[in-house]
């Protein structure tokens, strides 16, 4: 192994195998873009790292049950490329709203919203789409009421409206979840904003 290839796994193992996916960004300061990528071809080829996507690369995590590398995180390939790309990433509506146990559907595709442009990615031997989302919908990323400021806009007005949704998620959101949503109503579109407030419940009552 060259010495670019011994500091690039010493900088990966820091992080538990999984959990972290790396991009040839990474490691620009060990040396030239060419030099990186020759090192990261070699550890692929060696079966110290594995390549996930273009460009991605990860420390992969022996399953337990399966006896074999168990599937990419998806949660750090998304990281990686917001890393990489200096964007924001994500989930879209529909797979906020199946994470909060909304609905039972699920999208044929993995699918985010970006401020980046839109495209699709083979990731892991999975399509992952892309697509690019406005100011008003991605001034949300990072924010922990995202997911649900996500799955009220793809509920829409008269369904999100329901009883039994609103009530679901007052039970079933944390209290910091309530309050990111009070405290940022006024990205909210016009008509969620009786839905955050009942949502909230108590924790309304105190802003």
């Amino acid at each position: 192994m060259t010495g670019i290839a011994d500091k690039i796994m010493q900088r990966v193992s820091v992080h538990d195998s999984g959990r972290w996916v790396c991009t040839p960004k990474d490691f620009l300061d060990l040396g030239s873009r060419e030099a990186v990528d020759q090192a990261l071809s070699r550890l692929v080829k060696a079966g110290r790292l594995r390549r996930v996507g273009h460009g991605l690369y990860d420390k992969p995590r022996i399953s337990n049950v399966l006896n074999r590398p168990a599937p990419v995180d998806l949660d750090a390939v998304i990281t990686a490329l917001a890393r990489r790309d200096g964007v924001r990433i994500m989930p879209d509506g529909l797979v906020a709203a199946n994470q909060l146990g909304l609905t039972n559907a699920v999208p044929a595709k993995v699918s985010y919203v970006t401020d980046g442009y839109s495209r699709s990615l083979k990731i892991g031997g999975r399509t992952v789409r892309f697509r690019h989302a406005g100011p008003s919908v991605m001034r949300w990323a990072g924010r922990p009421a995202a997911p649900v400021v996500q799955a009220l806009r793809w509920l829409g007005p008269r369904v999100a409206a329901d009883g039994e949704i609103v009530s679901m998620l007052n039970r079933h959101l944390p209290d910091a979840v309530k309050l990111d949503l009070l405290h940022n109503s006024r990205d909210l579109p016009g008509w969620a904003l009786p839905l955050a407030r009942s949502i909230a419940g108590e924790q309304a009552v105190a802003v």
